[in-house]
């Protein structure tokens, strides 16, 4: 329990209830859970953090993990089979999502109305960590011209864009909101990664918070992250408050 004498504040204090709209839960789908089993087991973890709400997005991306409606909608019944046999149904809801990578095939998806949203019209993107698409403020655009509202995961984790910070400016005048990965606060992707993440925070830039769960070790390293710094704190709850007013079907 945290107090208010004590000097750090564990990040899951402010988990109580959370809605994780970025985790990769469903079992043998894409890089994350292997299996009903290991699905469960990250459940588990997560809802033991105070996490009673997911909205799991596997990766659509045409060279990797081609998931369709269908693949994605036979792993969530295949997770809901292997949730029955516990108690967490009780206890947790499970809605699932997309991560799109914005490609050629998400352009056509996009143009047949077939996406996977986190919730009404918010569709959670992602670019590729080599460079983004050459046409990327017109995939915004018509993404928003199309009647959706695009959350882009994780911009602190675009090292090509750590140079050029004016840009995450306009990418948010573009209309895109941003998704913070809560594992960018520990340096798992690097101290850089953590560093634009802070600077971002600093700067209200994000409106929404995920996990990013893809494996065991994430949660153990959330579980033990702290926060020290006071503004931070103060709008990463800020942050987590919106995601939860947002996405909640509670």
């Amino acid at each position: 329990m945290f107090s208010f004498f004590s000097k750090k504040l564990y990040l899951k204090d402010l988990l109580e209830g959370f809605v994780d709209i970025h985790n990769h839960i469903l079992p043998g789908i894409d890089d994350g859970a292997k299996d009903i089993n290991e699905s469960i087991i990250l459940i588990e973890k997560l809802n033991d953090l105070g996490i009673n709400q997911f909205i799991p997005t596997p990766h659509v991306m045409r060279d990797f993990y081609p998931n369709t409606d269908e693949s994605i909608g036979d792993a969530y019944q295949n997770l809901l089979e292997g949730l029955s046999s516990t108690n967490l149904l009780s206890e947790i809801t499970i809605n699932p999502a997309a991560e799109y990578m914005l490609d050629a095939d998400f352009e056509t998806l996009l143009h047949n109305q077939e996406l996977y949203t986190l919730k009404g019209k918010y569709v959670l993107v992602e670019l590729s960590y080599y460079q983004p698409p050459i046409n990327l403020e017109n995939i915004i655009f018509d993404i928003k011209n199309r009647g959706y509202i695009p959350v882009l995961a994780h911009p602190e984790r675009y090292s090509y864009f750590h140079n050029k910070f004016e840009y995450y400016r306009k990418l948010k005048d573009l209309g895109c909101l941003f998704q913070l990965n809560l594992l960018s606060l520990c340096g798992h992707y690097g101290k850089p990664t953590e560093n634009v993440a802070l600077k971002l925070i600093d700067n209200n830039a994000f409106e929404f918070a995920g996990t990013d769960t893809h494996h065991k070790s994430h949660i153990e390293k959330l579980s033990k992250l702290t926060l020290a710094n006071s503004k931070v704190l103060n709008n990463l709850k800020k942050i987590i408050i919106n995601t939860n007013n947002t996405f909640s079907v509670i």
